[in-house]
């Protein structure tokens, strides 16, 4: 029962870095302003009135909620998942 909660909580990690490892290399302009979630994007929508919501000045909508999301793990998590990146990398080549 300890080793199957323990490889659960290992692939669980796993599949989070990965999960963040791919929001942080999206591009912004290529990407994510196709589908309408880069912040100029959401700016021109929402300037235009196809902002979500009655209030389009409010600061509450899904959108702008993943858009400020996505631009915190893209800024604040880069150093980070490099270094948790490579103690995965150097503990898979080791212990693999």
């Amino acid at each position: 029962m300890a080793m199957f909660f323990t490889a659960s909580l290992g692939t669980l990690f796993y599949m989070s870095v990965l999960i963040v490892n791919g929001i942080a290399v999206l591009h912004e302009q290529r990407f994510l302003a196709r589908l309408g979630l880069s912040e100029s994007a959401y700016q021109q929508n929402s300037a235009n009135g196809f902002a979500a919501g009655p209030d389009p000045n409010a600061n509450t909508s899904v959108t702008l909620k993943i858009i400020n999301l996505i631009s915190a793990v893209r800024t604040l998590l880069r150093i980070p998942l490099i270094a948790v990146n490579v103690i995965i990398i150097v503990y898979e080549l080791l212990l693999g």
